[in-house]
């Protein structure tokens, strides 16, 4: 270990020296004051530090943070060891560096740790934007190629479907009960018209007709076959169309066997005629199912929500007075008794009420889950009353339609409007020919909900 002597005019300025020169390790052995010139003036001091080798540290560089640093561990120092030869301008001197070194360190701090923001260039974003159109553009491309892709398989599944259909029906060789061979491809079509519950003397007519007029190209195809059997089906049946023409006050008597829902019906109808269409028509009730509490009772509460008229009728001579009451009325909607078609006296009764000189719509109400030939048998009992058109209830119900058009061929009878289940008023519809076909060979389908 050495001993080295550095002097400076304060105690501070000699320490400093040495640290310069051996760093922080030289240790402090001795200070000093050498001389004193006068009160007034500082004196001029020594200080012995010693070094255990002779290697010295290089001199940092001046203005250096390092340095710095070193200056405010050099003032700790001479507060710890030299504290009565502190000056308030070594205390200025100090606070000065310090704080120029706090800013300085900071300051490299601050650009060491935060990156700047970098302003990326203008068509960056354009490159980026039209990368991602292209790729949406490719993803489009390939979508639309898998769709026509997905469309030529179908085409040609349908072809082997009816490859396989064609071997199938080679061993068909069912007749009709009239002898009439149904020809192979005919097979598929003949079982769907037969399971629809139609007539079996309409299905042999519609064969026949068929197998004379069918032009042999269509008969490659199931497709075309359908579609041939959807138009003749269509013509069978005639739907009449919605005709409230006001220039006569429209009277319409829903009649039929019970359970079928005329009343349900009823309320249907007048709310369709008040509040659905575009024009909104004044209508009145008159109920004459006394028989029944509840029918009575669901009429007013039917009657009372629509704000309607309604009059509750038992005479025939009554009914007269009841119209009379609502001539006001643009409709008037008459709900009748239920009863079985071979009660002839109710039926005779029932007629009563409609011979007078106002012209009223007859209307049998029927349930498209009754048979052919019941349905046949209401139709013969109701119609002495005069029927002027069919509404069908129930069609949700039903497994097959054949029989609404055997009975609509059979009586040469329009069909006016369609129930399609229970909900009061939007399970109502206008009845037609196209809808008829599409259920009696696709099966039964709401048309305010699409098929599901």
């Amino acid at each position: 270990m050495k001993l080295y002597t550095y002097g400076g005019e304060t105690a501070a300025e000699a320490l400093k020296i040495a640290q310069e020169k051996h760093g922080e390790d030289a240790l402090v052995v001795k200070t000093r004051e050498v001389r004193k010139k006068s009160l007034t003036e500082a004196g001029l001091y020594e200080i012995i530090v010693a070094v255990e080798d002779e290697i010295q540290t290089p001199p940092t560089p001046k203005n250096s943070i390092q340095k710095r640093l070193e200056e405010i561990n050099h003032k700790k120092m001479q507060n710890t060891y030299f504290p009565a030869l502190e000056s308030h301008e070594e205390e200025d001197a100090v606070s000065l560096q310090l704080s120029d070194a706090i800013k300085e360190i900071n300051h490299t701090l601050a650009t060491s740790t935060i990156p700047k923001k970098e302003s990326k260039p203008t068509n960056f974003d354009l490159r980026f934007e039209n990368k991602i159109q292209q790729k949406e553009e490719e993803r489009f491309k390939k979508e639309q190629a898998e769709i026509k892709e997905f469309k030529i398989i179908k085409t040609e599944l349908d072809k082997i479907n009816d490859k396989i259909k064609l071997i199938q029906n080679m061993f068909w060789e069912e007749k009709s009960p009239n002898n009439l061979q149904i020809p192979q491809e005919f097979a598929e079509i003949y079982r769907i018209t037969k399971n629809s519950g139609i007539f079996h003397a309409h299905l042999d007519e519609i064969m026949k007709l068929s197998l004379e007029l069918m032009p042999l190209k269509m008969r490659e195809s199931s497709v075309t076959i359908k579609r041939y059997f959807r138009e003749v089906l269509r013509k069978m049946l005639y739907c009449r169309n919605e005709n409230l023409d006001m220039s006569t006050k429209k009277i319409m008597m829903l009649v039929g066997p019970t359970g079928v829902g005329k009343t349900t019906t009823l309320a249907k109808l007048a709310a369709r005629y008040s509040k659905l269409l575009d024009k909104h028509y004044r209508v009145g009730i008159i109920a004459l199912d006394t028989y029944r509490i509840a029918a009575i009772e669901q009429l007013t509460w039917y009657a009372r929500k629509m704000k309607l008229s309604i009059e509750t009728v038992i005479e025939p001579e009554d009914f007269l007075k009841a119209i009379d009451t609502l001539r006001y009325c643009d409709i008037i909607l008459v709900d009748t008794a239920g009863h079985s078609q071979h009660d002839k006296q109710k039926i005779t009764q029932l007629k009563r009420f409609v011979q007078n000189d106002y012209k009223i719509d007859i209307t049998l109400v029927l349930s498209a889950t009754t048979k052919f030939e019941d349905l046949k048998d209401i139709y013969n009992a109701f119609n002495a009353l005069d029927i002027d058109s069919f509404i069908f209830s129930k069609l949700d119900e039903s497994k097959g339609l054949g029989n609404l058009f055997s009975l609509a061929y059979e009586t040469k009878k329009p069909i006016s409007y369609l129930s399609i289940g229970q909900e009061v008023p939007t399970d109502l519809n206008v009845a037609s020919n196209d809808y008829l076909a599409d259920c009696l060979l696709d099966g039964f389908y709401n048309p305010n909900k699409g098929r599901q």
